[in-house]
């Protein structure tokens, strides 16, 4: 039976208690689970949901229209569901905004969005041409390429998670080791790394991140590299403090006479026991990761087009603001404001329930 004077278990007692991290963690799983199956939940599953109309283009929400799909000539075998979940479904059609459509003996006449009329063979569609015809609502409206904005905000969080999961991952994978190490041994060892870290933390974040970035080349692995290359520091100072009061407790004297080697303490006696601060700053870690990305992909340097961005799509309407049609860029601001100070919330609530003098 597992005790209930354990730290974990208190811990978790006392998260359960906080409302506000609760809400937190609940809106993050409900994020996560979207930035997996985005490609499932959204109305446009293309690739990086990206079926352009011009004709419909800068539409408020609740927008909707007929759509013709005219079927291409050259079509290729349809995708999986795997790939489809991971990359979106293969579109093998051409999709027309329609004002009315008339099924004639031999083609059907359509009268396009722009006014204008066009004539399709009835034998591209087979049998039953009216399953061709169909009707769309989009939820936030149409961005300036006519694209659907609801399944844009919806497969770019995706792009947010991905840069918050693969960052935090780098920089515990660099900054635990290194500061455990400069903080176990102290010495010449930590002065060197404690030179390194100075210098790293006096560069501002995001000329190191463009500049890495440049250096790696425009790219969605690149941004993630970039940005986890950044973050190390701040894992690596809060180690090096945390081993630093740790290594003078007896239980690590007891490990020392015992004759452990000194890897076996780091990873197997002191690190176990530092990692509540370490969890802290993981979740800060993951708010500033989608806040630099989002911020590189506004400079043009983060994710790159059609690969739908927060960042991105604020860049592509930030104009609209002034010109009658905030909720285009408004809309992607929300999703990073809330997933952002999710995050910090989560940060704070853990700090509290972690903190054993409470």
């Amino acid at each position: 039976m597992k005790s209930t004077n354990s730290l974990w278990y208190l811990t978790l007692q006392k998260f359960k208690k906080n409302k506000t991290g609760l809400i937190s963690l609940a809106y993050i799983i409900l994020c996560g689970f979207v930035a997996l199956f985005c490609y499932v939940l959204a109305p446009d599953n293309s690739s990086s949901a990206n079926q352009m109309n011009i004709e419909i283009h800068s539409k408020s929400p609740g927008f909707s229209s007929e759509f013709i799909q005219v079927p291409n000539q050259n079509t290729s075998n349809e995708s999986s569901w795997f790939s489809t979940l991971l990359y979106g479904k293969k579109i093998n059609y051409t999709e027309i905004p329609i004002l009315s459509y008339e099924i004639q003996k031999e083609h059907i006449e359509v009268k396009k969005y722009d006014g204008t009329f066009k004539s399709f063979d009835l034998k591209q569609f087979g049998s039953s041409p009216e399953n061709y015809i169909k009707k769309k609502t989009f939820f936030l409206g149409t961005d300036k390429f006519g694209r659907d904005l609801w399944s844009r905000i919806l497969v770019g969080t995706r792009i947010s998670f991905s840069i918050g999961f693969i960052a935090v991952f780098i920089s515990l994978l660099i900054g635990i080791p290194i500061g455990a190490l400069a903080g176990y041994f102290g010495g010449k060892i930590d002065t060197f790394i404690m030179w390194i870290i100075n210098i790293t933390w006096s560069i501002p974040t995001l000329l190191l991140v463009i500049a890495i970035t440049l250096t790696l080349g425009k790219g969605f692995w690149q941004v993630f590299i970039a940005v986890g290359l950044t973050m190390w520091v701040e894992v690596a100072r809060i180690v090096r403090g945390q081993v630093i009061t740790v290594k003078q407790q007896q239980y690590i004297e007891a490990a020392k006479a015992l004759g452990y080697s000194n890897l076996r303490i780091i990873f197997k006696h002191i690190l176990p026991n530092i990692l509540a601060p370490v969890i802290v700053i993981s979740a800060a870690n993951f708010a500033a990761a989608i806040l630099i990305e989002s911020g590189l992909s506004f400079l043009g340097i983060g994710a790159q087009p059609p690969t739908p961005s927060w960042g991105a799509i604020i860049k592509n309407h930030y104009n609209y603001i002034i010109l009658g049609k905030p909720f285009l860029a408004l809309a992607p601001g929300i999703a990073i404001m809330s997933l952002v100070m999710a995050f910090m919330l989560l940060g704070n609530s853990l700090r509290d329930a972690l903190d054993v003098k409470n």
